[in-house]
Formats: structure tokens, C-alpha cells, sequence
């Protein structure tokens, strides 16, 4: 049986009910495997203990007298630093807002807290989360607890981190580049990135910005994918602005095993090469969906050419986050690409285009990408879901030198511009498609390894029932080797 802190939310919740635990003692064992493991992880960078524990007695004593539960009553659980809680700061890891203190909690952490959920900490993130390693000057490093020299991925590390050490419950992330994604792959849990505009960003937003960024998506993180759905449907549904006119129903999925689902499988594309260790790892768990009964094609694919798609998302992305770029990064950038035109220039083409691109070329993009969707919306009248990497590779080893544009990673004995994998994030993300990530296995030297199940667009029940159904017959979460001595 998983020990207590490798349990699922949805599980401790049962317990909760059951009056197994109280949400007292559960938020203490929390608290224990934070003073034992954080220190060596720095996952957790923020924390309201006595917040927690005010929250966690009336918690019980809410049970004690019967009153109805939330979904998640009296779990523990974390979120991302970027997530504003009233009275807490939200710096997004940059130095600049070190003191900009939340007034106010953001919808997401809104709704987690009507359905029980008890927040006692936030998770760290690389500065203004635009990178797959978790750093800032604000906090510091966040390590992978599967191997302190690597990261845990970004943007959402610290969370990852978290979940995998068993410090915490549950955990919300956001994702416009795979920040959901890829630290779930590299930790070794579940994430779903949402269909996009389902769940409100309100309050998970740059100080003195209002509106909703194109791309961008808040969703769950969990150890196992039956939390994912649960969390998804308290977090989901419209912002208040829209709340008046219009409600969401996500249809569910009827598959009851793998042997009901349709999978298209895309491992590998000359526009973005996959290390072999990892795409392994993946034909392996492809081997067994196939054993287990599940419809797979490793030749359907959706009728759009996949190098421009990464290099429409690029644009696009680079696009979407032009309200926090200066003037002088794009006037050096311009510069680099002048006196070296081979120094990643998929990124640097975007980081000056797409930032400066009129809004009648904008409107074209856009265009094109509408096309995509409709070429996916037909894809997917066939096939259930598409199965592909969530990166180039597993995680790699710590790399703050430079910027992130000119940093590599090792692929195939070759080196890769790190920003080049997000081709494998930009396919769900350009179109507005639900995705997850879940364990898929692990490699020789002991790092794990995720698929991405792209589904339908509002199709999110889809994704996510495709990771319960392997998570129940081909496996899951595993704990990461971490000190057997320690709580």
C-alpha cells in the first residue's frame, strides 16, 4: 500500500470522510515531509503553516459535526508562486516584485478552496516562468528528486517537485509552452493542459495586467489522473466576467478500458528529434497500449505540415507574452541575428517578429492557425488520441549559464537548442487542445519518462481517462529514490 504522502488527493479525501485521518494530523505529516525533503529540493518556497493549521481544525471540526465536504476537504496541497493568495506575494521569481502582495486569491485557488482544499504553500518557478528549469534570484534552484543535478522542469518545477517527493497533496500549474507538461514529465506524475479559455486565468496575471493571454492555460497536477478530472471540473468553468452568459459541460468519456480507445502514435519528426533513451521508453509503452487492446496507428496523422505549425506557434507564443518585452531586448536580439544568422534562428526570428508583427499580419496567423484546428477537429473524428513526446528528452542536467535562447541539451549524441523540443508543446498548445502527460516508464539511469495524450478540442474527459485507464493497467506514479531514513 502507497505510503500516506504518495497517496492521491481524491484517496486522502476518502479518508478524510471516512474519518481515517484528520486534517489536522494529515497537514502535520505534510508539514514533516516538507522539513525532511524540501531542503535538499527547495520545491517549496513559500509557506502560511499556521494559516494551515487554523484551516485544518476547522476542517475537522467540520467533519466531526457533519456538515456537507467539499471534494478535496482537507487536503493539503501547494501551488504555483505565480498563483496570487491574498496577503502572500506573487513575484513570478523576478526581484521586481518581491514585494507585490497579493490582494486578493486568484479564481483557481478561489475554487479550490470552496471544495475543501487546504493551500499551505507555494511552488517555485523560473523567472517570469519563461523557462523548462525552475531558478530565480528571488528563491533560488529547484532540484529533481529523482537526481539533484538536474531540473525539474519549468514552468511549473516546483510543483512537479513537490508531488513527486510527496510533499504535498495536489498542485495547479499553468502551461502556454508546456509548463504543466513538461515538468510532469520530467518528475514522473500526471499534468492536463487544458482545452484553452476553460479555466480562468483571473489572478494568474503579471501585476497591472487584466486581460487573458492568448495561449495561455491554468490546470492540475497530481500523482495519480484520477485527481486530474476531479480537479479539473472544480477549477474549470467561466470567469465571472462571463459567468452571466454562458456555463461549460465538458463531455465525459465512455471508454471503460484501453481496448475502447483509438491512439494515433507520432514518436519522433525531423523537425524536432527525440533522444532515444526516451523515445524507447515511449515505444514501449506503446507496445503494451497494444498489448492491452487499445487501437493504435503509428501512421495517422492530422493533415497539416508540422514544421510549420512550430513555426506558427513560435510566432504566435512570442506574440502573446510582446506586453513584457523592452525595446532593447528586441533591438539586441535583431543584433545577434545580423552578426550570427545560424544562432537558433526558429527563436530569434519569433523573438523579434512575432513581437513586433503588425496586427494585420497577426490577423493571418491567426487565420492559418483556425485552419489547423479545423484539420485537427477532422483528425480526431477518427482517432481518439494523438500519442507523442512531451519533450526531446528526459531531464537534463542544471544549465544557468547564458540565456535561454543559446542554451543546448544533449539529443542523440548531438546538440539541440533547448527551445527547439517545444515543437512537441506547440502542437496542442497553437490549437487549443486538452492534453496530458503521464508516466510512461523509465530509463536505464533511472529518469523517468512521460507520454502526451493530445484529445479533441473540449475533449479534456478524453485525455484524461486515457491516462486513468493506463495508469490502471499498465501502471503509474512511482516515488523517486529519496532518503528512506526521513518521514
Amino acid at each position: 500500500m502507497a505510503a500516506l504522502h504518495f497517496k492521491s488527493a481524491t484517496q486522502l479525501a476518502a479518508m478524510i470522510r471516512a474519518k481515517k485521518i484528520g486534517c489536522l494530523d494529515l497537514l502535520e505529516h505534510f508539514l514533516a515531509r516538507v522539513d525532511a525533503h524540501n531542503p535538499a529540493l527547495n520545491a517549496i518556497i513559500w509557506q502560511d503553516r499556521e494559516g494551515a493549521r487554523a484551516r485544518a481544525r476547522a476542517a475537522d471540526a467540520a467533519v466531526a459535526g457533519g456538515a456537507p465536504l467539499g471534494r478535496l476537504h482537507g487536503v493539503p496541497m501547494t501551488i504555483k508562486e505565480s498563483y496570487d493568495i491574498a496577503g502572500a506575494p506573487s513575484t513570478w521569481g523576478s526581484p521586481a516584485w518581491q514585494s507585490n502582495i497579493a490582494p486578493a486569491d486568484a479564481t483557481v485557488v478561489e475554487r479550490l478552496t470552496a471544495a475543501g482544499a487546504n493551500i499551505f504553500g507555494k511552488t517555485n518557478v523560473p523567472l517570469m516562468l519563461a523557462s523548462w528549469q525552475s531558478f530565480n534570484a528571488v528563491y533560488g534552484t529547484t532540484n529533481n528528486p529523482w537526481d539533484i543535478t538536474r531540473g525539474p522542469g519549468g514552468s511549473s518545477g516546483g510543483s512537479a517537485a513537490a508531488l513527486a517527493a510527496g510533499l504535498s497533496g495536489a498542485d495547479c500549474g499553468s502551461d502556454i509552452g508546456a509548463s504543466i507538461r513538461n515538468p510532469a514529465h520530467y518528475c514522473g506524475i500526471f499534468g492536463h493542459k487544458p482545452t484553452f479559455g476553460i479555466v480562468p486565468d483571473r489572478g494568474h496575471r503579471t501585476p497591472g495586467w487584466h486581460a487573458p493571454i492568448d495561449l495561455a492555460v491554468c490546470g492540475p497536477l497530481a500523482r495519480s489522473a484520477a485527481d486530474l478530472g476531479p480537479m479539473l471540473d472544480i477549477i474549470a468553468g467561466p470567469d465571472r466576467l462571463d459567468a452571466d452568459a454562458w456555463a461549460l459541460n465538458l463531455p465525459k468519456s465512455n471508454a471503460k478500458s484501453l481496448k475502447n480507445l483509438r491512439v494515433a502514435v507520432m514518436l519522433s519528426t525531423p523537425t524536432a528529434p527525440v533522444d532515444a533513451a526516451y523515445t524507447t521508453i515511449l515505444q514501449n509503452f506503446t507496445d503494451r497500449l497494444a498489448s492491452a487492446g487499445a487501437t493504435i496507428s503509428d501512421t495517422a496523422r492530422p493533415e497539416i505540415d508540422m514544421a510549420e505549425l512550430h513555426d506558427l506557434y513560435f510566432t504566435m507564443l512570442r506574440s502573446a507574452l510582446s506586453m513584457g518585452v523592452a525595446q532593447a531586448d528586441i533591438d539586441r536580439w535583431n543584433a545577434i541575428r545580423a552578426a550570427t544568422p545560424d544562432a537558433n534562428p526558429r527563436f530569434l526570428r519569433s523573438a523579434t517578429d512575432g513581437v513586433t508583427m503588425q496586427h494585420r499580419d497577426w490577423l493571418h496567423a491567426d487565420n492559418r492557425r483556425h485552419q489547423m484546428r479545423e484539420a485537427f477537429a477532422k483528425f480526431f473524428q477518427d482517432w481518439d488520441i494523438l500519442l507523442c513526446p512531451a519533450a526531446a528528452s528526459t531531464a537534463f542536467p542544471h544549465n544557468q549559464t547564458g540565456e535561454r535562447w543559446s542554451q543546448t541539451i544533449r539529443v542523440n549524441n548531438a546538440e539541440q537548442y533547448v527551445t527547439e523540443q517545444m515543437f512537441w508543446a506547440g502542437i496542442a498548445t497553437l490549437t487549443h487542445l486538452p492534453a496530458t502527460v503521464g508516466p510512461a516508464g523509465r530509463t536505464p539511469t533511472g529518469l523517468p519518462g512521460g507520454y502526451q495524450a493530445i484529445a479533441g478540442h473540449g475533449k479534456d474527459h478524453t485525455a484524461i481517462t486515457f491516462a486513468r485507464l493506463a495508469e490502471r493497467e499498465l501502471g503509474g506514479f512511482v516515488p523517486p529514490p529519496l532518503s528512506p531514513t526521513a518521514p
